[in-house]
């Protein structure tokens, strides 16, 4: 849109630059989702699912808490404990597998 376009400094905006009104923003989402043939979730929880997949494949805590804009990664863990408890079970399992294979190699 060249001059058209007013900057607005919006996350989202239309072609002038200007907000989405909320409800063109979620047809457009869902039909991305559809398009894209991924899970549906709601459009306030990609942050949420974003976070939670990296945590997921075990990127460090410190990396997502930026990401997410947080100020420290306490923060960021106690917003996703959940996920952690996930990983708590997931790094004991494999400490033990790696203690057994020590102990048979020996």
């Amino acid at each position: 849109m060249g001059n058209a376009y007013e900057d607005h400094d919006l996350v989202e905006a239309n072609e002038l630059g200007f907000p989405i009104h909320p409800r063109s923003l979620t047809g457009h989402f869902n039909r991305t989702i559809k398009k894209a043939n991924v899970p549906r979730i709601r459009f306030h929880d990609q942050r949420h699912t974003h976070a939670t997949i990296l945590l997921k494949l075990g990127e460090h805590i410190k990396i997502v808490s930026e990401r997410l804009g947080h100020s420290n990664s306490a923060m960021t863990m106690n917003v996703y404990s959940h996920v952690t408890k996930d990983m708590q079970e997931q790094a004991a399992t494999k400490f033990e597998k790696a203690m057994r294979t020590r102990n048979s190699e020996n």
